[in-house]
């Protein structure tokens, strides 16, 4: 649950008049050059640039009903700060107030979610409907009518992309903050339109988050029960672990691993029976698609495409918001070029880049001769480099469950973590304070705090008999963000610029986090080769995560080619683009063509356009961890990580001295390929 409020900086009333208010602004231009020639009379020319964005911008956010254009003149001569010692006492005071309505609204958000988020009874149909209730919906709407968005827009305005590259050297930290209240006030939106966003969000991550597969009812085609009775698996998390978990199983692994990959094509195709899907009373058996009830084969419909129509729900609610982005027209935009600060074409270029790399197919070679046979598709998740995979999952299993029974156990346990990661008790106990843990319905998820006093949240997944290996390898990565989370809101020395430049920072933490998994459990590698062995598990596991991540970004691009689209029309499209980009970057390696497996990941659904984080999230890991060998990680960790939200290439910098790049694990893969 990343940046929950970001929603805030796009919601207002629109004119009912105006068609199109995203290209037919209502103060013309010449009140413009009106208003800033007649300001800059009053100031003496005094920031002069600052003066004309401020003019330019609040122009650009007025309309009709604000007022006339004498009305916005008026207003602009009323309220423009001249004086940086007067601006810099407006934005203190807008800071705190800012911290006291983002954090406040979290909380809401946080109880209004709870009994969807949470494994603590029945989920009533209310329950949903306040879960997609977005209660920051009218924030925006009321600070245009009261006329604080437009002294805001005025005195901070906003700074695009490029125009923050050329500064960032130049800038305090103060400025820095002060460019980050700009890109509150962007663009308007009807607040109708932000709730409707909110809601397909909602809806789409209930549909995912009770999307089990009851693995102890699949049978093969000779009755074979493969999986332990109670075994209930969440789609795509809990799928593709169980397949990792079973390279360490020599005897009847790759057999489930087979059956796991046939669910996988099931649900991609949308062919898997509907009422299998979380129902523990029916026998399953993939392979030929029956369906039995008390040992008798009953008839049961597919899936009615409702994974596609997620999909087809958010893309709708994003699009009716696009005219009221004149700078980020798309969704595509805003994601990527606005709330990732980093252009989607750069992203897909590295990408593609990255995915012709010649190392993957000698890494597959390397895979192919420990595994003793050619690869599959679902080897993507190959997870036999990490030194987890030669310990037997149930050794696993029984260490994690006895140790955490239940969520107050881990949260107990989280202070002794990060003491074992180099922090000091006093510290660690400082962090572990700030931080929560909740049963969570789904795989779980790290909800950040957006106020000093209240607590980040680590939801994680507990079965009845304590947490298995895999749900705390995942907690473990939870933890990393909600880490992350506090240092960057408590130890931050400007409000607004809390939090880190964009996901994928916080997902290199959670990263470096989850690989230190066994070391928190007390388990030592002695394998001598294991610094060779992690990098062939970043290279390999990169070239899976940005496969997944050049799928979502196709199926939006194809989304805006073909609007009208239906869900059966964008399950076809799907598939084809899947393959597509197999047999691009994958069938080259895997020598197999035409693999769907690319569209089983459960972010396009419930998280559209997050993949790429995820990928920019290894990548800024590994120059993290570079960074770190030989220094005090806990140390580094916090002064990384106090440097909050800046750009991108600015933080990296801040961090390890240089940008954002893959050719430092392209460097080390040649040595160790060798």
């Amino acid at each position: 649950m990343i940046l929950l409020l970001a929603g805030f900086a796009a919601c207002t009333e629109p004119s009912p008049k105006k068609a199109n208010p995203s290209t037919e602004f209502f103060i013309q231009q010449t009140t413009i050059n009106q208003v800033i020639d007649s300001l800059k009379l009053k100031s003496g020319a005094l920031n002069t640039l600052r003066l004309e964005k401020g003019v330019k911008h609040a122009a650009s956010l007025w309309r009709a009903e604000d007022g006339t254009s004498a009305d916005f003149s008026a207003f602009c001569k009323s309220n423009y700060v001249v004086y940086e010692a007067e601006r810099e006492l407006l934005f203190d005071k807008v800071s705190k107030n800012f911290e006291s309505i983002y954090g406040h609204f979290n909380k809401i958000s946080l109880d209004l979610r709870e009994n969807v988020d949470l494994n603590n009874g029945p989920m009533l149909e209310i329950d949903k409907e306040f879960s997609g209730y977005a209660v920051g919906a009218h924030l925006l709407s009321d600070l245009y009518a009261s006329k604080i968005a437009f002294n805001l827009a005025l005195n901070f305005p906003y700074y695009t992309l490029e125009e923050k590259e050329k500064f960032a050297q130049s800038v305090t930290r103060k400025e820095w903050a002060m460019a980050r209240l700009g890109d509150i006030f962007v663009s308007r939106v009807p607040a109708e339109l932000q709730q409707a966003s909110a809601k397909a969000g909602a809806d789409a991550d209930i549909y995912i988050s009770e999307y089990n597969i009851e693995m102890g009812k699949l049978l093969n085609d000779s009755g074979k029960q493969l999986f332990p009775d109670k075994m209930v698996l969440l789609s795509h998390w809990n799928l593709r672990d169980e397949i990792k978990a079973n390279y360490a199983n020599k005897e009847t692994g790759k057999e489930k691993q087979e059956m796991i990959y046939k669910v996988m094509e099931r649900i991609i195709n949308q062919d898997i029976p509907e009422k299998v899907i979380n129902n523990p009373n029916l026998q399953w058996a993939p392979y030929s698609n029956k369906v039995l009830e008390n040992g008798k084969e009953i008839s049961c419909a597919a899936e009615p495409d409702k994974r596609y129509q997620q999909i087809i729900n958010n893309f709708k609610a994003e699009k009716a918001i696009d005219v009221y982005n004149p700078e980020m027209n798309t969704f595509i935009l805003r994601k990527f070029s606005g709330e990732m600060e980093i252009p989607q074409e750069e992203v897909e270029t590295l990408f593609d880049a990255y995915l012709r790399s010649p190392q993957l197919a000698k890494i597959a070679a390397i895979i192919e001769k420990r595994l003793g046979r050619s690869l599959r598709p679902y080897d993507i998740w190959y997870d036999g480099f990490k030194a987890r995979s030669v310990i037997p999952q149930e050794e696993l299993n029984a260490k994690t469950t006895s140790r955490y029974p239940n969520p107050k156990a881990f949260e107990s346990d989280m202070p002794n973590m990060l003491v074992k990661l180099g922090w000091t008790k006093e510290r660690a106990d400082y962090l572990s304070a700030k931080i929560a843990v909740d049963p969570a319905r789904g795989s779980g998820h790290a909800w950040g705090a957006q106020m000093k006093g209240e607590k980040a949240h680590l939801r994680t997944r507990i079965p009845e008999n304590g947490m298995d290996y895999k749900g705390y390898n995942i907690a473990v990565h939870e933890f990393g963000h909600n880490v992350e989370q506090t240092i960057s809101l408590y130890d931050i020395d400007y409000y607004l610029l809390n939090g880190v430049p964009n996901t994928a920072f916080t997902e290199a933490l959670a990263f470096i986090f989850q690989s230190r998994d066994l070391q928190l459990l007390g388990i030592n590698n002695p394998n001598p080769d294991q610094e060779q062995l992690n990098t062939l598990d970043t290279g390999w596991s990169l070239m899976e995560i940005m496969g997944v991540g050049m799928v979502d970004m196709k199926i939006w691009k194809w989304l805006y080619a073909h609007p009208e689209s239906t869900a059966a029309e964008l399950k076809i499209a799907v598939l084809t683009i899947t393959k597509e980009v197999w047999n691009t970057y994958f069938s080259p390696v895997f020598g197999i063509k035409d693999e769907p497996i690319l569209g089983i990941y459960s972010h396009m659904i419930s998280n559209p356009l997050y993949l790429a984080a995820y990928s920019y999230g290894q990548i800024i890991e590994f120059q993290l961890e570079e960074h770190l060998n030989g220094k005090s990680f806990s140390a580094e960790i916090d002064r990384i990580y106090k440097q909050g939200r800046l750009i991108p290439q600015r933080w990296m910098e801040g961090a390890v001295g240089s940008k954002i790049s893959v050719k430092p694990i392209a460097n080390k893969l040649d040595k160790a390929i060798k």
